[in-house]
């Protein structure tokens, strides 16, 4: 089992940035397939981004491509998640994820542990 907690976000204007940070316990992080997921008012989950076991392999909704980056440290159980150029359309409630078994996957129902999310709101 794995426990995450979210850190990191809060308050930006349009075009700001933030670093968003998952610290995983335990000590078979590397193990998971990590994702980033967000909730915004009255919307449905939606995955943002996703790495490998390894971290090389990346994977972004088209909504963030090129403004965000995921990327892992395993030495430090940690996923991250740079967001950079962010729009109001970016505020939701930031999950991370991890998945144990699968390979590659973007369906938040696949995932088996989930941190308690981090807030980022983005004003205009």
């Amino acid at each position: 089992q794995v426990q995450l907690v979210e850190s990191g976000g809060g308050l930006v204007q349009a075009g700001g940035s933030l670093r968003l940070s998952c610290a995983a316990s335990g000590r078979t992080f590397s193990r998971y397939f990590m994702g980033w997921f967000r909730q915004a008012p009255g919307k449905e989950r939606e995955f943002v981004a996703a790495i490998s076991r390894s971290g090389g392999s990346l994977y972004y909704a088209d909504s963030v491509k090129g403004r965000f980056t995921i990327s892992r440290d395993n030495a430090k159980n940690t996923v991250y998640l740079q967001m950079n150029n962010l729009k109001p359309e970016d505020t939701a409630i930031y999950f991370c994820a991890a998945d144990w078994r699968a390979d590659v996957t973007m369906e938040a129902y696949e995932y088996d542990y989930w941190g308690q999310g981090t807030q980022v709101t983005v004003s205009s």
